[in-house]
């Protein structure tokens, strides 16, 4: 081992590097990890560049790792504080382009299933996905900020030594990372145990190198023979006992237990030559990113407590200048593609992938939009991660698609719950599994098979076959059956409650409109029955036929989020027509929301009426229940044609914390509606008016709510909803 440094010493002495600093001391600078409070790094490097103080090789682990690794690629600390002022933290921890950015099929799926319960089912067994988040965004981040776009840098390539320092999770052994794609090292490194996913690098799955050693002084000693060490350790000290609650805190807890303990051998490493940097970084914690400017400038003034020793490792103004020559990274152009390829895909057809990409041939490289469009493809849910490279391949340059797919693919068990309690109908509850079968063939074709039990009970059966290779096209098939609770009250008294069977059979044939939605025409047939359980029965002399016939279904939905939207707009368009029975029937609706700093603006309307015939009363419209004249009970009003609008304004009072997606508010809603040809007597004709307060957002267990509303006539109604819908 000190043969080795020996020798990397005199190579190091004998590079141009240390010819340009004339002899002066060999200086290490080591980045130690912290999450957040690593933005205190950049501090450091704007004050090292003040003082001109020349860096011989670099080691980091972590956040140093990121920061360490955009410098030596030729990142200035004021093009790193403008890239962490650019990012979206709140989204930086979330995969994929959003809920507004997904196709059709895969936001359904969503908004019936919870996203987090997806189980893959592999030979047999139960796989789970390694981490709360795979790290998409974040590779993406790292992408942009060393300009992989020209070309990923390569650590052996760098103007300066640099170590990136990660944990091998099969074995626990430290993984020190000297060569290779630049930012699959800061990627690896920065794999926090439980919320990011570990990175596969040379067959080992890596994570956050603080789990071994945090402040990497060693690293440095070994492999440059650095004589001062300028270290800089920003690490959390562990919480107090009562501090801790829920996984995010204990994760968090974990890392600074372990950080702690090599965090305390790498510092007896330290010599009375060496600068120990400890920046006064308060309350910020691993997880503020939002506060990198304040923890860069506490990064600065710590740097300045140690204004002396730096000094003394000074050059001169022309020192200086040839160290910068000797470090400096030549910007490249942004290349012109010449070729496309996708690599790495097994199951998954190329042309899915390459549906979502704008890039062209003979068009320069645009990273930002291709980073979008690979995201959004990432929402298909077929991949593990997305990634790309640039290459001079033969003189040409090519673009590769990297694509992973899951490894817990390509069969899924989803789940979904939902909780609801009102206080015109009591309390209910719903379970729901799903067995989702993907890639069944060469073209993509899908079988959902699920079922529900609670209050709704039934099982039902979807087919999907993609008749084009970028699934443009499609047909379908959908079996289900279902048996529910329907109230019917007359003069807002609940008089009768049915137990309704429905059985339904479509085949259809669809248009994927990408991320707009989805156009579908299907041949249908259903049969429905009614069993009184309580109160009158008031449709015992309806005739209850079975209905055939044809159906047109344009469903349209960029909103943001899939319960609560921040913005975004959603149009859907239903024409159906009953050949057996002489029926038409069409249903429009249209939502709308749009931010406004902590607000958010929106609003809904619908309209369903009969075109020709009188629709039967499994197909009347219907209104009540909540935000659809939330003082009525659901379903409360029938009638052959109904008309609907509200108007909202929701505070934001609370945001989820980083990994998890939504937010809590407050809302009001202003509520309109009319019952054409009412099928039961009510109080009021005519407009109905209404208003809703309630409390409400999105969770990891889906859409949360409790409200209260009061509509025409003196009803109101009170709400407890938590789940799917």
């Amino acid at each position: 081992m000190r043969l080795a440094a020996a020798a990397a010493a005199f190579l190091l002495a004998l590079s141009p590097l240390a010819l340009a600093a004339d002899a002066a001391p060999r200086i290490g600078l080591v980045l130690g990890g912290g999450g957040a409070r690593g933005a205190a790094h950049i501090g450091v490097l704007e004050e090292l560049e003040r003082l001109r103080v020349p860096v011989h090789c670099v080691a980091g682990t972590s956040m140093g790792a990121l920061v360490a690794g955009a410098w030596v690629a030729g990142r200035s600390p004021a093009e790193m504080r403008a890239a962490m002022q650019a990012a979206d933290w709140n989204e930086m921890f979330l995969d994929g382009a959003g809920d507004g950015e997904l196709d059709l099929r895969a936001r359904r799926l969503r908004q019936r299933f919870l996203p987090g319960s997806e189980t893959g089912i592999v030979d047999g067994g139960a796989v789970a996905p390694p981490a709360l988040v795979q790290g998409q965004r974040i590779k993406f981040f790292l992408n942009a900020l060393v300009r992989a776009e020209t070309g990923e840098p390569l650590i052996e390539r760098l103007p300066l030594p640099l170590s990136i320092i990660a944990t091998d999770i099969g074995t626990g052994e430290r993984v020190v990372m000297r060569d290779g794609p630049l930012t699959e090292a800061m990627r690896s490194s920065m794999a926090v145990p439980g919320l990011l996913a570990p990175f596969t690098w040379r067959g080992r799955k890596l994570v956050d190198g603080g789990l071994v050693d945090n402040v990497p002084v060693r690293e440095l000693r070994e492999r440059c023979g650095a004589d001062v060490v300028i270290a800089v350790n920003v690490g959390s000290p562990p919480l107090p006992a009562e501090s801790i609650a829920g996984v995010l805190s204990i994760t968090a807890q974990m890392v600074a237990l372990l950080t702690e303990q090599n965090v305390g051998a790498s510092l007896a490493l330290l010599t009375p030559r060496d600068v120990l940097i400890r920046p006064d970084l308060g309350t910020i914690n691993a997880a503020d990113f939002a506060r990198h400017e304040e923890a860069a400038a506490r990064g600065r003034a710590a740097m300045r407590e140690h204004e002396a020793a730096l000094a003394a490792l000074s050059v001169d103004e022309r020192a200086w200048t040839a160290w910068r020559r000797g470090a400096y990274v030549r910007e490249r152009d942004v290349p012109r593609v010449d070729a496309i390829e996708v690599v790495g895909l097994v199951r998954v057809a190329p042309e899915v992938l390459l549906r979502h990409v704008r890039q062209r041939t003979g068009a320069p490289l645009d990273a930002t939009t291709l980073a979008t469009d690979l995201e959004r493809a990432y929402g298909d849910g077929h991949y593990e991660r997305l990634d790309y490279t640039v290459s001079r391949e033969s003189g040409r340059t090519v673009l590769r698609l990297l694509p992973v797919e899951k490894a817990w693919g390509p069969d899924y068990l989803r789940m979904g719950l939902q909780l609801q309690s009102t206080l015109n109908q009591g309390s209910t509850y719903q379970l729901r599994a799903a067995l989702q079968r993907t890639w069944l063939n060469p073209l993509g074709a899908e079988l959902l098979l699920a079922a529900e039990l609670g209050s709704v009970t039934g099982v039902k059966a979807e087919f999907m076959q993609p008749l084009l290779p970028s699934q443009r096209v499609f047909v379908d098939a959908v079996a289900e059956y279902r048996r529910e609770r329907s109230d019917y009250f007359f003069v807002e008294q609940r008089i009768a409650e049915y137990r309704t069977v429905e059985k339904r059979l479509e085949l259809g044939v669809g248009l994927n409109l990408l991320r707009l939605g989805a156009l579908r025409a299907a041949g249908w047939a259903g049969q429905t029955s009614r069993r009184l359980e309580t109160g009158i029965d008031l449709f015992a002399a309806l005739p209850r036929p079975d209905p055939a016939g044809w159906m047109v279904d344009l469903d349209l939905d960029r909103l943001d989020r899939l319960y609560f939207a921040r913005s975004g707009w959603a149009m859907r368009a239903q024409w159906r027509a009953d050949e057996r029975n002489g029926w038409r029937r069409v249903d429009a609706e249209g939502r709308v929301a749009v931010p406004w700093g902590d607000w958010v603006l929106a609003a809904r309307a619908r309209w369903t009426a009969s075109t020709e015939g009188l629709l039967p009363l499994q197909e009347a419209a219907r209104l009540g229940g909540f935000l659809n004249l939330t003082g009525f009970a659901a379903g409360q009003l029938i009638g052959d044609h109904v008309a609907y609008g509200h108007v909202r304004a929701e505070r934001i009072i609370g945001r989820l914390p980083m990994g998890l997606q939504g937010d809590m508010r407050l809302g009001l809603a202003l509520e309109a509606g009319r019952v054409g040809e009412p099928y039961t007597r009510q109080k009021r004709d005519g407009l109905l008016r209404g208003a809703a307060l309630y409390l409400g957002g999105q969770t990891p267990l889906g859409a949360v709510y409790v409200g209260l509303g009061r509509a025409t006539g003196g009803a109101y109604n009170a709400y407890l909803f938590l789940g799917t819908p």
